[in-house]
């Protein structure tokens, strides 16, 4: 039972994730209307990017439930959505190329969908005009009237886009069906798969342009959230967002101000991409950045909506919170040890609340923030390893080197210690060699918010300044939210014994985060031996993918089918064999060394027959490449966008 007297029992400051918050939190009457949410409210910006919970996923939410004046259409893919995104191909085309044509079917059918119903209900009328009738038929013929997920709609798609299959009648064209009547065109499987889609976007194009949806209300707006969701470290991972994109600028500018889209994405998925028109999205790109003041807000925002009373700052900080913190304001206190984004905000804020709450306290006391502030940098410390585990995987490691030890450390102290663990890790990782170098971790642990850098009289984090950490620049500091986690409170030396202040030991289970980190047992070792068997795996079952494809004759896609097929179910039993010895990882680079020369071989033997153009031909030469490239150390490296044909 609540007491009227208590205000910890009534505070309330939301819920972690934006979904819950929104629909059982305080995320729509306490939301905070940042420059990011009005570029992209008003059409100014169109890319999203901030850290994960810095409010990407908020904007959406509000976008997507009536803060914009016209219609909306959200698309927030899942993992059987992503596996299907990532598994197109098409002979011809770039990987980044071929999903952006996926892309590009999505949000036609999507706006197809919008128009059928749009223009009965907006543009009145009885009798659709022709061209939204085309779109009512085409959604009929190919099955895309239903409510189906999105992942059916995606299978489904590829499907007809891979083999040319689209029903276009409904436009006056006629469908080159069959695998063997699209190679006697002499057109790629690209190729074919293009022309198909340009004339359906030229069917929703022109339903647009006759119900004038551009001069007569807002655009319908496309918004694409969660794609952390589907986010690997691979090629096609890397493909299916730079296809995205140039997939979302095309739709912008083809339809002619009648649809655009809003895309959201995690700052480190962003930063990796590397692809040759990335230039051209500068001017589309908002960052979402937080200050210190913005949060305060933020939390007395909430607070007043939570205790229904007019509170203001001086009022919450000091009735409500404590005034100050070890001398130091409260709210400085609260920002200095966490990072600049609302999620830790809320976080920090309703572990305070939950510690005073447990401790039968009325208000929050300074002993209940301090208590909170042990558990709340050991949940931080997790939560940075999960958030960038896909760019560097081998952080668990390397933030050990900081326990018990002064938070403030030289380069060449920091260098003596990286050296003792950067053999086992590069063994590990190899694939990372180019990031496992002392100044390359330097410049990623600065990257990422753990380390900040002395400048001039102040110490600057990645948040507060544009430039990177630079060579000369000595004198590093752990940041304050990661102190406690690992007992480096103390400037330069072991901490000393005393409460949960910058003085304060250990406790017991202050470096659960760090239980069980190792740098030398067996299965850190053969972790990359599991990754080069994925790759094989992978390779294997892209070309089995392009044999359905293929317009080989019967009896040679039987002997060449059988022999991928061995290849491949050796490599799954290999890799999922529990715990492989040492012999087993001397001869695994072998075994995917031999997997690239078979398909070399049976590429010369494709082409020697006449098949030379022939989709199977050109996968086996691209997987070849593939294999013989992570043998070499370049698995995972964010370039996909050439490793495919």
């Amino acid at each position: 039972m609540q007491h009227p007297h208590r205000p910890v029992d009534r505070l309330f400051f939301g819920r972690d994730d934006a979904e819950t918050d929104f629909s059982s939190g305080l995320l729509r009457p306490g939301f905070q209307r940042t420059h990011a949410y009005e570029a992209a409210l008003t059409g100014r910006k169109s890319l999203v990017i901030g850290r994960k919970g810095s409010g990407k996923s908020a904007i959406c939410a509000l976008l997507a439930d009536g803060s914009y004046a016209g219609e909306t259409a959200l698309i927030t893919p899942d993992d059987a959505a992503g596996d299907e995104i990532r598994r197109f191909e098409l002979q011809g085309l770039t990987a980044d190329t071929a999903k952006s044509l996926i892309w590009r079917y999505i949000f036609a059918v999507q706006a197809a969908r919008y128009l059928t119903t749009h223009a009965r209900t907006d543009h009145g009328g009885l009798l659709m005009p022709a061209p939204v009738r085309a779109l009512r038929d085409f959604l009929a013929a190919n099955d895309e009237s239903g409510d189906e997920k999105l992942t059916e709609r995606l299978r489904r798609g590829a499907r007809r886009l891979q083999s040319a299959s689209l029903s276009l009648k409904a436009f006056g064209v006629e469908a080159t069906a069959s695998a063997e009547g699209a190679v006697a065109d002499g057109a790629s499987e690209g190729a074919r798969a293009a022309r198909q889609l340009d004339a359906l976007e030229a069917g929703v194009r022109a339903a647009f342009a006759t119900l004038d949806c551009a001069g007569r209300h807002h655009p319908l707006l496309i918004l694409v959230d969660q794609l952390e969701q589907v986010w690997r470290l691979d090629s096609d991972s890397h493909a299916l967002v730079t296809g995205l994109l140039l997939a979302a600028k095309y739709v912008t500018g083809h339809y002619q101000r009648a649809v655009r889209c809003v895309l959201f994405v995690r700052a480190d998925i962003y930063d990796s991409l590397n692809f040759a028109d990335g230039d051209k999205f500068r001017s589309d790109e908002v960052r979402i950045t937080w200050t210190p003041a913005a949060l305060r807000d933020l939390a007395l925002t909430r607070a007043r909506i939570s205790l229904d009373r007019p509170l203001e700052h001086e009022d919450f900080w000091g009735s409500v919170f404590p005034a100050t913190v070890r001398g130091e304001p409260t709210p400085d206190y609260l920002s200095r040890r966490s990072l600049a984004r609302p999620r830790d905000a809320i976080q920090f804020l309703t572990l305070c609340r939950d510690t005073a709450e447990q401790r039968g306290h009325a208000t929050v006391s300074e002993d209940d923030v301090l208590e909170a502030t042990e558990q709340f940098s050991r949940w931080k410390l997790a939560d940075l390893a999960k958030e960038y585990n896909v760019g560097f995987p081998f952080l668990r490691p390397v933030f050990a080197l900081f326990e018990n030890s002064g938070y403030l450390a030289r380069r060449h102290e920091l260098e003596e210690r990286f050296e003792r663990i950067r053999e086992a890790l590069l063994e590990a990782h190899p694939s990372y060699s180019e990031h496992l170098t002392h100044q390359a971790v330097v410049e990623a642990l600065f990257g990422i918010g753990f380390l900040g850098v002395r400048r001039g009289d102040g110490v600057v984090h990645a948040g507060d300044s544009a430039l990177p950490v630079q060579p000369y620049e000595d004198e590093l500091h752990v940041h304050p939210c990661f102190r406690p986690a690992l007992n480096c409170r103390n400037r330069r030396g072991r901490s000393a014994p005393g409460p949960a202040g910058d003085g304060a030991a250990a406790r017991p289970d202050h470096t659960d985060f760090l239980r069980n980190v190792t740098t030398t047992d067996a299965s850190f070792s053969v972790n990359r031996e599991v990754r080069l068997l994925d790759e094989l795996v992978g390779s294997c079952e892209r070309v089995m993918r392009q044999f359905s494809r293929s317009a080989l004759p019967v009896d040679v896609e039987r002997e060449m089918s059988g022999m991928v097929g061995a290849t491949l179910e050796h490599a799954r039993l290999r890799r999922d064999s529990p715990g492989p010895g040492p012999a087993d990882i001397r001869d695994i680079r072998t075994q995917v060394g031999a997997g690239a020369a078979l398909f070399r071989m049976l590429g010369r033997q494709v082409a020697q027959q006449g098949f030379a153009d022939d989709p199977v031909c050109l996968r086996f030469d691209d997987e070849a490449r593939v294999l013989n490239r992570v043998l070499g150390g370049a698995v995972g490296t964010g370039t996909g966008s050439d490793s495919s044909g």
